[in-house]
């Protein structure tokens, strides 16, 4: 026992300190990694300190870049190109190249069912949730009590996506008309002498209210960003327009919108993006049955569940081909508004 304690890997290092196994073992490989990064910094800043003049200031930029540059190839760069071979190699990730798991993708009903559901959620939520944003700054924009008003459409932005699923999946509780409800929903149907609905096992209603928990927690962070960005709307401005008789819906078209556009982008582009890779809620609400599951969701359970890596690595791979498109319309408009 004592020998297989003292046994050394061949970097020198006894081997119960790499694999961790003890509470020393931890802390050693926690006093590791802090000296590693003090030791990587150090050197950074010394070889920076040898570089003088203008191509000297490039060689300072490029070494301060080169950690993070490293970092970003191996967690994301390589880990990415591996995805994509795997999508390539049929259903298990280990066979001959082929497109069989994109074929299936767009081809087997479920999965077409899974991309309609995606699409479905990346319309709705961020236009929604937008829109819901806009209207609620706007009314109380100035007005009184706004500070407090802000923090109650802002409150959800501060519980989790599981937890914001289950305070719905509460809401959306299903019990027969004659007994007693604890679903809030199904009790003000059952108030109004309507009958009790299953609103999660029916689809594309369940999807529908899904989405609506989504859009309740990303409403308070489109309200945030469009709220500062018409306060940052010149006075002069709305003075002018007012000046010259418009107000109202006028008032909101020609100058707010306007003014407040590139805001408008970043929160649709942002809630959109958010949106895509949306698997808390699906997960705990329905866990993506009853036709309710999308793209990261069905990931999940076909790399996990179903014994197919090959197809889930081709719906990762799907999953990033839609998010390149709306990050690089959003980094063009923050350049042009820059």
């Amino acid at each position: 026992m004592v020998a297989s304690l003292l046994s050394v890997a061949p970097s020198g290092i006894p081997e119960p300190f790499l694999r961790a196994e003890s509470t020393a073992g931890k802390f050693f490989l926690m006093f590791f990694a802090v000296a590693f990064f003090a030791a990587v910094f150090g050197l950074v800043l010394f070889l920076a300190s040898l570089l003088k003049g203008k191509r000297g200031e490039q060689g300072q930029g490029m070494l301060f870049a080169a950690p993070a540059v490293l970092l970003l190839a191996v967690g994301l760069l390589y880990p990415a190109v591996l995805t994509i071979i795997q999508s390539l190699r049929g259903k298990s990730g280990d066979g001959a190249f082929s497109f069989e798991n994109y074929s299936a993708m767009f081809s087997q009903p479920e999965l077409l069912t899974v991309l309609r559901n995606t699409a479905l959620w990346v319309i709705l939520v961020p236009f929604l949730a937008t829109a819901i944003g806009l209207l609620y700054a706007i009314l109380i924009d100035r007005a009184r009590g706004e500070a407090f008003a802000k923090a109650l459409i802002f409150l959800p932005m501060a519980i989790s996506m599981v937890g914001a699923s289950i305070i719905w999946k509460f809401v959306y509780q299903y019990k027969q008309t004659e007994r007693p409800q604890i679903g809030l929903l199904n009790q003000l149907f059952k108030l109004v002498g309507l009958e009790t609905q299953q609103f999660l096992l029916e689809a594309p209603l369940n999807t529908l209210m899904l989405i609506i928990v989504m859009v309740w927690i990303q409403a308070g962070f489109a309200m945030t960003v469009l709220s500062a960005a018409i306060k940052a709307i010149p006075d002069d401005i709305i003075e002018a327009a007012r000046l010259d008789g418009v107000s109202g819906f006028r008032m909101f078209r020609y100058i707010t919108l306007p003014s407040i556009r590139a805001a408008v982008v970043v929160v649709l582009t942002t809630i959109g993006i958010g949106t895509l890779k949306v698997f808390d809620i699906v997960r705990t609400m329905t866990g993506g049955q009853f036709d309710t599951s999308v793209v990261a969701n069905e990931f999940y359970n076909q790399s996990f569940r179903y014994n197919a890596p090959g197809l889930g690595a081709a719906l990762a791979v799907l999953l990033f081909v839609l998010v390149i498109p709306i990050v690089a319309y959003n980094i063009v408009q923050m350049r042009k508004e820059a």
